[in-house]
């Protein structure tokens, strides 16, 4: 993440882990200034116009740290929803807007979606936090109008509430960009960036022309950018607001969110000369984008986008990919879909979760599971929740096949493979100085005396055995599950089969009545909270 100061003087680098460090340059000769602590894995920075703080997101503290201007300590840390990883400040200072990747919450209800915070500085408080449409996750980028009057937000609009039968029509997958009133703190509308017969795969950065004419989209899994006219797509919602139709399809606004040919006359996309358009920056009337795999930096001219490529810089020598780095890159890449509605990483945001039911059809129709974290799939077959793959490289080449309805080359499925085995567990948030403190101490010797480790056991907290746990129900009434690893389990709820329990301490309290998943009906309060953060520190 990068943040320039108002004033030019200081730019804000956000890097680093678990101990996570904001670097601020000199920009008049490009040294260190200082060096600060925020959190667990800052992503991204951004200082009021007034100068009068930073503000950064602290992704798995769930956290924004605030540093009054100048001042090495943050005088704050604000909790907001889930994986902020990125923020904007409204143009008056008045607001600073978080963009949360993630959905929290159960996940078996009828509404899942996550989160715009709208943060107050001078209170230094979450002043609202604004849902998006059903399906929405995958939040990437967040940008303000030079008016101040609205945001846009990036995300994935996920149809997870019908069988994955096909992709046409955005039938699993839908890209958006959201619309938030700022002064109403609430939900404009969300319009997709689809096309009819192709898909705009993982919209990623956005940001709006100084003059508010023009907003632009970066499509990660598509590699191309959206020019979208803005004043045009706020002329199609007033008209809509007051009661006209704009299309066949929108004859009202909420029918909006289902508008495949919204944008048609008033955007425009723009293929790029590289591979994983993730960042963006508009000077005047050129867009600079950033392509992640490709190393170089594509340049288009806005006011000439039918000849966009005005330069296409290179970062330096971009290496030959290794078999690791070329599955990086191929999970992430939409293009391998049938019409590029979505790429491996549109369920698996980080490689992980995207905390949502999905009904896959490889055991049956009308029984939805929750998404499930790829770290060290390859080491604890069998694969998916109940155990239908025998291995991670079967789930690997029937995801292809059946979630992307693509038919690639072999070596493609083995570079995917080579990229899942590299995953390494990030530490957890809940340790205290990278270890674990006392309540986690006691809550190992809870999670052996309540039986949890025969089942959870080894290396990967796991014994690769399926088991009937009680927790099945509807057409898998009766069925057994697979051990999942427990690694990892503080960033990828919900948890269960179908996501109903929101947290570990639902898991084995309110979820496990009868002790068919250990033994812990008879624990005390102080037993259950350390069990939990035991599990939280793995």
């Amino acid at each position: 993440g990068l943040s320039l100061a108002p004033d030019g003087k200081m730019l804000f680098v956000t890097a680093g882990g678990v101990d996570g460090k904001v670097y601020v340059v000199d920009t008049a000769d490009l040294s260190v200034h200082a060096t600060l602590n925020p959190g667990h894995t800052p992503v991204a920075a951004v200082t009021t116009p007034d100068y009068k703080a930073l503000f950064v997101c602290n992704e798995f503290n769930n956290n924004i740290a605030v540093y009054p201007a100048h001042q090495m300590e943050p005088s704050a840390k604000i909790v907001v929803s889930r994986e902020p990883v990125a923020a904007v400040a409204t143009p008056d200072s008045r607001w600073v807007l978080v963009a949360n990747l993630l959905p929290s919450g159960a996940a078996d209800g009828a509404y899942t979606a996550a989160y715009v915070s709208i943060i107050d500085p001078a209170q230094g408080t979450v002043a609202a936090n604004v849902q998006l449409p059903n399906g929405s996750s995958s939040l990437h980028g967040i940008c303000v109008s030079p008016d101040g009057k609205f945001a846009y937000v990036t995300h994935i609009l996920a149809r997870y509430q019908l069988p994955t039968t096909q992709l046409e029509r955005g039938w699993m997958n839908t890209n958006a960009v959201s619309i938030v009133d700022i002064e109403k703190k609430a939900l404009l509308n969300t319009v997709l960036l689809d096309s009819v017969d192709q898909g705009a795969a993982n919209p990623w950065a956005v940001a709006c022309t100084l003059d508010g004419g023009l907003l632009c989209v970066t499509h990660a899994g598509t590699h191309e950018l959206s020019v979208i006219d803005r004043t045009a797509l706020h002329a199609k919602l007033d008209k809509l607001a007051a009661g006209q139709p704009v299309s066949e399809v929108s004859q009202k606004p909420e029918d909006v969110p289902n508008d495949l040919s919204f944008m048609v006359d008033i955007r425009r996309r723009i293929r790029l000369d590289g591979n994983g358009p993730r960042s963006l920056a508009l000077v005047g009337r050129k867009a600079y984008v950033a392509n992640y795999f490709s190393g170089n930096i594509s340049v288009v001219d806005l006011d000439n986008v039918a000849r966009p490529l005005a330069a296409n810089w290179s970062l330096g020598n971009e290496p030959k990919a290794d078999p690791v780095r070329f599955g990086e890159q191929l999970f992430f890449d939409a293009t391998l879909c049938f019409q590029k509605w979505q790429s491996c990483s549109s369920c698996h945001p980080g490689v992980r979760v995207d905390a949502l039911n999905w009904d896959l059809l490889n055991d049956g129709m009308g029984n939805p599971k929750n998404t499930k974290s790829l770290l060290f799939a390859h080491a604890t077959p069998p694969s998916m929740m109940s155990g239908v793959r025998e291995s991670a490289e079967a789930a690997v080449r029937a995801g292809i096949r059946h979630i992307l309805f693509a038919v690639r080359p072999e070596e493609e499925a083995k570079a995917i493979d080579e990229f899942l085995k590299s995953l390494k567990p990030v530490l957890s948030p809940y340790l205290v100085n990278g270890a674990p403190g006392e309540a986690a101490k006691r809550g190992r010797a809870v999670f052996e005396k309540a039986g949890c480790a025969q089942c959870h056991a080894g290396e990967y907290f796991t014994d690769k055995s399926e088991y009937d746990i009680g927790t099945a129900k509807g057409l898998d009434t009766g069925k057994s599950y697979d051990t999942p690893t427990l690694h990892e389990l503080w960033r990828t709820a919900p948890y269960l089969n179908d996501g109903r329990a929101a947290t570990l301490k639902d898991v084995v309290t309110t979820f496990n009545p009868d002790d068919n998943h250990g033994t812990t009906k008879s624990l005390s309060e102080q037993d259950i909270n350390d069990l939990v953060e035991y599990l939280l520190t793995l």
